[in-house]
């Protein structure tokens, strides 16, 4: 058994990764800042540390004695990244530096990153294969990729191993459903059950695969244990079920039984048009398959907000940038 650390722990991704590898017989050590996730995620037996990954010395202390890293922390705000470019870039980009520096010094042997989507950008066809130039176009993408280039060159200079799996839409019970800035599955399905429309940027005409977090799990189980994966960038999720964000607007409604008229806001800038990943070589390398269709995820996601309670949102992060460009949503807190 192995001793691994997950950053963001505390996370949607993070807390349900920490419950696979506990009950798989690992030790578990993880940290969180809780900017986007619950201290109440964290299984009970991780050792828990509630602190920013960007402070080098406490990582390295806590990094001691570690196999394996997965390194799932990260302010995965896409869009609002256009609009608070310090806030996610420092805790995308450089937490990274600092997460890969604690884990070489440390001689972890393999270094597990969850990259995003957002690396492709707009590409000439979909779905995005890992063969394709990345074409970030955001300040999100932009460091998730160079984060990764970062780890390549670092792992290979100092011979430490590292797989780049790509996450991609993940959801499912955990997520943060009281963020205006992410997450539009689980934003619409808290408005609604308040007795509110969604809100939709643009003609709603943009298209997704949304990944059931199940689906994912065992493959980052798989990316930090398994032989002949060092090196590899690996997209996770399916490439079945591409919906436009109108379509998930219907199912859920169809299952909350709620009478929908969207309310339409302008468009975010740099939002991609057509994103989904393939699946061929996580099929091939990890055993990939959809095993959860995407009204029985939404439907866990509902059961699990139900559950909860629908909250008021939080606008937790503050923008940077306020302009003409700036989604009124955000700016005038319309959520």
């Amino acid at each position: 058994m192995a001793k691994v650390f997950i950053t963001g722990v505390a996370g949607f991704l993070g807390s349900h990764l920490a419950d696979a590898l506990l009950a798989a017989g690992h030790e578990v050590v993880g940290n969180d800042n809780l900017i986007g996730g619950y201290l109440d995620n964290v299984p009970d037996d991780v050792d828990f540390h509630q602190v920013d990954c960007g402070y080098l010395n406490t990582m390295m202390k806590l990094m001691q004695g570690v196999d394996v890293v997965v390194h799932t922390a990260c302010t995965a705000y896409e869009g609002l990244s256009v609009f608070a470019p310090h806030l996610v870039c420092q805790n995308t980009y450089q937490i990274t530096a600092t997460a890969v520096t604690a884990a070489i010094a440390n001689g972890v042997r393999r270094f597990v990153y969850c990259s995003s989507m957002a690396r492709y950008g707009a590409q000439d066809r979909v779905p995005f294969t890992e063969d394709m130039a990345p074409r970030p176009q955001d300040p999100y993408g932009i460091s998730k990729y160079a984060a990764e280039l970062l780890l390549r060159n670092l792992s290979e200079t100092h011979g430490m191993e590292y797989v780049i799996t790509v996450p991609h839409n993940i959801i499912g019970p955990r997520q943060k459903y009281d963020d205006p800035y992410r997450n539009v599955a689980s934003i619409m399905i808290n408005l609604m059950l308040h007795g509110r429309q969604p809100i939709i940027y643009g003609d709603g005409e943009q298209k997704r695969c949304f990944s059931f977090v199940q689906d994912c799990i065992y493959c980052l189980e798989r990316a930090a244990f398994a032989d002949n994966l060092a090196g590899e960038v690996i997209n996770i999720g399916p490439d079945e079920e591409f919906v436009t964000i109108n379509e998930l607007a219907h199912i859920i409604a169809d299952l909350l039984d709620f009478d929908l008229a969207p309310v339409f806001m302008p468009g975010r800038p740099q939002e991609v048009k057509l994103a989904s990943c393939s699946a061929s070589k996580a099929r091939r390398l990890l055993d990939y398959k959809t095993t959860v269709p995407l009204k029985q995820g939404l439907q866990s996601i509902i059961d699990y907000i139900r559950e909860k309670g629908p909250k008021k949102f939080r606008y937790h992060l503050s923008l940077e940038i306020h302009n003409q460009l700036t989604p009124r949503t955000w700016s005038e807190k319309l959520f």
